[in-house]
């Protein structure tokens, strides 16, 4: 009998359980998920989450020191990146916004 698909594992979503980092400071699924059948829904909800800012800030500075990008890209992208947070933050605090 299969599952059904609203089922989910404990874990599921939960960024620092199914992409955590290594012993060598990247970031790697665990073996278990590689045989779960939710394990991609489940890394796209985690990337979603607030933690995911983190590691996409971690992503940006990991090519920026290998010499992928350069300054003022990496200084764009972690602007960008720090907005996106600031703006989830607000509307976790429930703050409205003023349209003019």
């Amino acid at each position: 009998m299969e599952p059904k698909k609203t089922e989910r594992p404990y874990c599921f979503g939960d960024l620092e359980t199914v992409f955590p980092k290594g012993a060598d400071g990247l970031r790697h699924s665990p073996e278990g998920c590689f045989y779960c059948r939710s394990k991609t829904e489940c890394l796209r909800e985690a990337m979603k989450s607030e933690q995911a800012i983190e590691v996409k800030e971690e992503m940006v500075d990991r090519a920026y020191d290998s010499g992928a990008v350069g300054f003022f890209s990496r200084w764009s992208r972690k602007k960008a990146l720090h907005s996106r947070r600031a703006k989830r933050r607000k509307g976790e605090k429930g703050e409205e916004h003023e349209t003019r």
